[in-house]
């Protein structure tokens, strides 16, 4: 199982949107069966998958503590990728979470707070030696800051070509429990997502082959569907 977590240390950076559409882009990709594990004390990503209506992605409970094992639970049981959302400014927590990732996905608002928070994130993370990408989001319009931007976060680790430009679709469809993917109109946020996705599928670890194709199996603490999950 490949294991990708989204970790920023400045609140809003779009981490909690990002994972639920990566998640979704990856099942509609082939990459699945994907779990999501919410470990952001705001549970807004639970909050996005108790409205859905697809049965997928998967949400799997864990804590910091059992987050280890469960990982391999999750793996024993069929999931073929868990996307962890990360709380905001927890040295702790997200040392926890790089450590069971094989790829760290760091998204980063072009202003100043964001691109220093970037730079003490991947302080953070190089003890740990896992891969990271950035990713530039919310930018509304291609400027020079979006440019020095651009520069200053590619000093510190590999860019994602795919730039997520503010939109309100994404507050639209994640408002309802889906995302730009999943609604038929061919915009440009769709387009960014879908991009975004083939650069971390390929930077991720290749999947294991599997000797059959059998869809995941059920296991005490992953939910399907519309269940309530606090």
């Amino acid at each position: 199982m490949r294991v990708l977590s989204l970790v920023s240390r400045t609140p809003r950076s779009g981490k909690t949107t990002i994972a639920g559409h990566l998640a979704v882009e990856a099942n509609l990709r082939g990459a699945g069966p994907v779990a999501l594990i919410d470990l952001d004390p705001e549970r807004a990503l639970t909050r996005w998958w108790n409205e859905r209506e697809a049965e997928t992605p998967l949400l799997a409970q864990t804590t910091l503590e059992t987050l280890a094992s469960d990982i391999n639970r999750l793996a024993q049981a069929g999931v073929k990728l868990a996307i962890i959302d990360t709380p905001a400014a927890a040295q702790i927590a997200i040392g926890e979470v790089v450590a069971v990732s094989d790829l760290v996905l760091i998204p980063a608002r072009p202003a100043a707070q964001g691109l220093l928070s970037a730079a003490a994130t991947v302080e953070l993370i190089g003890v740990h030696g896992k891969p990271i990408v950035f990713v530039l989001n919310g930018v509304t319009q291609t400027t020079r800051i979006t440019a020095e931007s651009l520069t200053a976060l590619s000093q510190h680790g590999p860019l994602a070509p795919a730039i997520i430009h503010e939109n309100g679709d994404f507050a639209t469809t994640m408002a309802g429990g889906r995302t730009v993917t999943e609604i038929p109109v061919l915009s440009p946020s769709r387009r960014e997502i879908e991009r975004l996705w083939r650069f971390v599928d390929e930077r991720l670890p290749a999947p294991p082959v599997a000797a059959a194709s059998e869809p995941a199996q059920a296991a005490d603490g992953i939910d399907s569907g519309t269940a309530a999950a606090a």
